[in-house]
């Protein structure tokens, strides 16, 4: 069974930084790609950034480009979000994602399994 948890998320100032994380388990997790979406209020969940299995591909949102950085430790299970300058529209429940593959993927549909999310909310 796998499961991810995410943690990290918080009530933050514009320009303020958070780091979010999301542990993984109950499989192979430096065998599968990771991605970080986002779910803000009367939108549809968004992709924000995706990771390959190594860590050598990766890809963002241009909304978040230059601000965000995704990160991911195979030794720990581990995939991270450094959200610097962050912006009230960037207030969302941020989820992480586990794919079916090992390269990297921007689309819902190819990824197995999610997290119950974590609350970023940034204050103007």
């Amino acid at each position: 069974q796998v499961q991810l948890v995410e943690s990290g998320g918080g009530l933050v100032q514009a320009g303020d930084s958070l780091r979010l994380s999301c542990v993984a388990s109950g499989r192979t997790f430096s065998t599968y790609a990771m991605g970080w979406f986002r779910h803000a209020p009367g939108k549809e969940r968004e992709f924000v950034a995706t990771i390959s299995a190594s860590g050598g591909s990766i890809y963002y949102v241009d909304s978040v480009k230059g601000r965000f950085t995704i990160s991911r430790d195979n030794a720990k299970n581990t995939v991270y979000l450094q959200m610097n300058s962050l912006k009230p529209e960037d207030t969302a429940v941020y989820y992480c994602a586990e794919s079916r593959g090992s390269s990297y993927y921007l689309s819902r549909g190819n990824y197995d399994y999610w997290g119950q999310g974590t609350q970023v909310t940034v204050s103007s």
